[in-house]
């Protein structure tokens, strides 16, 4: 007994190990994303379609009984995967092995599955409502990424860290006010998405190179009639609008739309990730690192940002895919050709398995980030005195003094600590000036002059107006998708 166990068990681990699985799949995206581009959706979306094609050609008096309809119907969720497989590789052709299925589940509707259809009015609908929802799904964990945030830009609002220009240190601001530009990109992402979502139109039925040449024949040459099935169809499915005039398929430009989309997020994304190790490699801001957690096999004490890493890599992919599709628009001739098929079978799923592993990620982290104010202190009070040489010109000045000569001695100052805090110096530039005879007489007011939240200028400000204006609206739009819970990050 215990033999067979261990028989089937090298059984079991020969099937999930011993051939290539997708990343995407096994370690990073989401049950729910994947669930809604796996072939058992799929499939099932296509029999959500035949069904509705053929309840509306029904309606509009073809010979199709109600017992026909609950038939189909009745197998809808009931997919004969098995007879399926055998019929696609005789016939070669995907859609007509699952009519023939369908057909052997059914055999009182079998002659009217697919009546007048074209595969594209089958796939290239149901590919459409799949992305539809997809779209949905990412437009949730975006939502809720724009809420984790936000709140993050509001805890920190008053805290001043330096802010960099070139990664050199510039002036302050505060550590809210950075979020609030990562979260003005989100917010960009989201606008381009509502916009995307609310465009995509539906194929409808429309034939074989797009004049629906076999719905004229089906309705004795009634284009009302016509008209109408592409109406009821497209409304039934979830649609608004079909496109007028299309060939066989819907616009590939479509799918670059969509993908620039998902482009405009993982840009988004990638910046915050980058900007997060950068910060993480000064010690101010870290990503979560669990209990049990390695960094390294080799280094046990590092604690590497290894989800913002993942996170800029799957951003590229993304960002790549994009290019992909345009040049699958690109490349279609006349009314159809079928060099996108493959194409598209990967590249689409993958873009939005890998947005959504992205947005796990980034909710994940935004809800999690762990920040060090004395570190950032530190790091503010080093480089304070060079910033604030600015006010200490305009203050000797408005005493009495000459500028460019004031200027002078600044800049001479502040290269020698420069060079001296290179050695592990201290920055004592006020000291200095206060010791120099130009600035003497300002020495009291120079020892007040470091407190930092007195140089960050609007920042605090410029947080709670983004917040009231910019990011109130859309957490009360969508306050029922921030009411659902998004899965943690696999692994």
């Amino acid at each position: 007994m215990d033999i067979i166990i261990l028989e089937l068990s090298m059984v079991n681990n020969s099937l999930v190990y011993g051939s290539y699985r997708n990343p995407l799949a096994n370690r990073y995206a989401t049950s729910e994303m994947l669930y809604n581009f796996s072939a058992e959706h799929m499939f099932r979306t296509w029999r959500q379609i035949w069904i509705t094609l053929a309840e509306v050609e029904k309606e509009l008096g073809l010979p199709i009984s109600q017992a026909q309809i609950n038939e189909l119907k009745r197998f809808k969720d009931r997919i004969n995967y098995t007879v399926a497989e055998r019929f696609e590789r005789e016939l070669k052709h995907e859609v007509m092995a699952h009519i023939k299925a369908y057909g052997a589940q059914c055999p009182r509707a079998k002659p009217i599955i697919h009546l007048g259809a074209t595969s594209a009015l089958i796939v290239d609908n149901a590919d459409l409502m799949i992305y539809k929802k997809a779209l949905e799904i990412i437009k949730k964990k975006l939502v809720q990424v724009i809420k984790h945030l936000s709140q993050f830009a509001l805890t920190y609002q008053d805290l001043p860290t330096l802010g960099f220009t070139h990664f050199q240190p510039a002036l302050l601001t505060t550590v809210g006010k950075r979020a609030c530009l990562w979260l003005n990109d989100l917010i960009i992402d989201l606008k381009n998405l509502e916009y995307q979502a609310q465009a995509i139109r539906f194929l409808g039925a429309k034939g074989a190179v797009g004049t629906q040449a076999s719905f004229l024949a089906l309705f004795n040459h009634d284009p009302k009639k016509v008209r109408k099935l592409d109406r009821l169809l497209t409304k039934r499915l979830g649609f608004n609008e079909s496109y007028i005039v299309t060939g066989q398929t819907y616009p590939r430009k479509v799918d670059y739309q969509m993908l620039t989309v998902l482009s405009g997020i993982a840009q988004s994304a990638h910046k915050f990730s980058n900007d997060l190790r950068l910060l993480q490699g000064l010690g101010e801001l870290e990503e979560p690192f669990g209990h049990q957690q390695v960094g390294s096999s080799a280094m046990a004490y590092k604690r590497n940002p290894i989800h913002t890493e993942r996170m800029t890599s799957l951003a590229r992919l993304i960002i790549c895919a994009a290019q992909n599709a345009a040049f699958t628009g690109a490349q279609q001739w006349l009314e159809r050709t079928l060099d996108d098929s493959a194409n598209r079978r990967i590249i689409l799923p993958e873009s939005f398995l890998a947005t959504d592993a992205l947005l796990a990620l980034y909710g994940n982290l935004t809800r999690n980030l762990t920040v060090y104010p004395e570190v950032i202190n530190q790091h503010v009070q080093r480089e304070l005195p060079f910033l604030v040489t600015e006010d200490i010109l305009s203050e000797a000045v408005k005493a009495g003094g000459d500028r460019q000569e004031l200027h002078e001695r600044i800049r001479f100052h502040s290269m020698k600590v420069a060079r001296e805090a290179k050695q592990g110096r201290a920055n004592d530039l006020l000291d200095r000036l206060v010791r120099d005879p130009l600035f003497s007489k300002m020495a009291p007011q120079l020892k007040t002059m470091l407190n930092p939240i007195k140089y960050v200028g609007l920042a605090p400000v410029q947080v709670k107006t983004f917040i009231q204006r910019e990011v109130k609206p859309i957490l009360r739009k969508y306050r029922d998708l921030l009411e659902k819970t998004c899965e943690e990050v696999k692994v």
